[in-house]
């Protein structure tokens, strides 16, 4: 991130007291910051195309948070980091399955959300770098990983994963044969000390199945290993 081009976040959080000061952290960080209040700017706002990341609040007037989470990935994948309240599990594990990349719960520490923000923008960074010359590609038969594209084929066709989706994959696929329990996979997928539920684990596999598998109920690529956790097969 440079000053003359800082990544900018777009904060849709009713509560100005909240927003402010995460305005004003963010700002100290050298981010360039946008709000919203009411969930229909909000949504107009991260329509624009023209934010780095999504700080979205789940209740909001006019709209909430997760149907703007709905829309924004009907047209986008920027990252999208949802505010929860701390005893709504459900709202988490509903964000996740709307498309949501993370999560964090309030109240939250300030160094923890920079700690999210930072890990969510640099590996959307990452994915968004031109191309090299040369791919990286592991071929998994119907299935092909490009490392150096992050894409994804099956049978030649493209899969629209979501960031959090393709490091998965890609994760489980280096390492082929190996059960990772949930806890491994918060760590070394999401990257950094992870205060969450492991169903953000189950509910991330879950939505992987449903892009990757022929059938997601009978998944010839990422299996369960029951009572410990996941890995991935080459199919036979």
């Amino acid at each position: 991130m440079t000053e003359n081009n800082p990544k900018k976040i777009l904060i849709i959080e009713d509560e100005t007291s909240i927003s402010d000061i995460i305005k004003f952290n963010l700002k100290k960080e050298g981010y360039a910051v946008e709000t919203a209040y009411d969930g229909k700017d909000g949504l107009d706002k991260a329509l624009s195309g023209n934010c780095d990341l999504i700080l979205l609040d789940v209740m909001l007037p006019i709209m909430d948070g997760f149907e703007i989470c709905r829309r924004v990935r009907e047209h986008s994948s920027v990252p999208i980091l949802m505010l929860t309240a701390k005893e709504e599990e459900v709202d988490k594990v509903l964000g996740l399955e709307l498309g949501a990349d993370d999560y964090i719960t309030k109240p939250f520490g300030m160094r923890e959300l920079i700690a999210r923000i930072k890990a969510n923008i640099r590996r959307t960074a990452q994915m968004t770098e031109p191309p090299q010359a040369s791919s990286d590609t592991r071929d998994f038969g119907s299935l092909q990983i490009d490392l150096t594209r992050f894409e994804v084929r099956k049978n030649g066709q493209r899969l629209d994963l979501t960031l959090r989706e393709f490091e998965l994959l890609r994760y489980l696929a280096e390492h082929e044969e190996r059960v990772f329990s949930r806890e491994q996979l918060l760590e070394e997928v999401w990257g950094y000390e992870y205060y969450g539920d492991i169903r953000t684990v189950d509910v991330t596999v879950r939505r992987l199945r449903e892009k990757l598998e022929d059938d997601p109920a009978q998944p010839a690529y990422i299996l369960t290993r029951r009572g410990i956790g996941y890995y991935f097969r080459r199919p036979q």
